[in-house]
């Protein structure tokens, strides 16, 4: 019998680079900033549930183009961790792995979702 149960939280932490967000608004101005930023939440929100399909339907060619486009794209947005991790998901998909592409890709899930909140949520933003 069981005495004790331990339930493990998995909690990732999110960094985002404050320059490179603050260096969109330099660029583009204010209003510019906050659209090009919404287009890019959504298309790194689709891009996540993409990934999340291809591994279902064990389509490696497609996730690793999917995680690999989620690496320039969260590169560019200041999302170091989520590029990061998406990085290594191909990396995990290039060495045939598919338990350590299963287990980093469920991180990328969380990662991003933490990002894409942390964006979101960012009051500091001159935007």
């Amino acid at each position: 019998m069981v005495d004790k149960i331990i339930t493990l939280e998995q909690k990732e932490s999110v960094r985002l680079d404050p320059d490179r967000l603050g260096g969109l608004c330099g660029q583009l101005g204010d209003a510019n900033a906050v659209d090009v930023l919404c287009r890019t939440i959504e298309e790194l929100a689709l891009r996540l549930s993409n990934c999340d399909r291809f591994w279902r339907q064990r389509d490696w060619a497609g996730l690793r183009k999917c995680a690999k486009s989620l690496v320039a794209i969260a590169d560019q947005a200041g999302m170091t961790a989520l590029a990061r991790v998406a990085g290594d998901v191909v990396n995990t998909v290039d060495a045939g792995d598919a338990v350590a592409t299963g287990a980093t890709l469920s991180r990328l899930i969380r990662v991003g979702e933490r990002s894409l909140t942390a964006v979101w949520d960012q009051q500091d933003l001159s935007v």
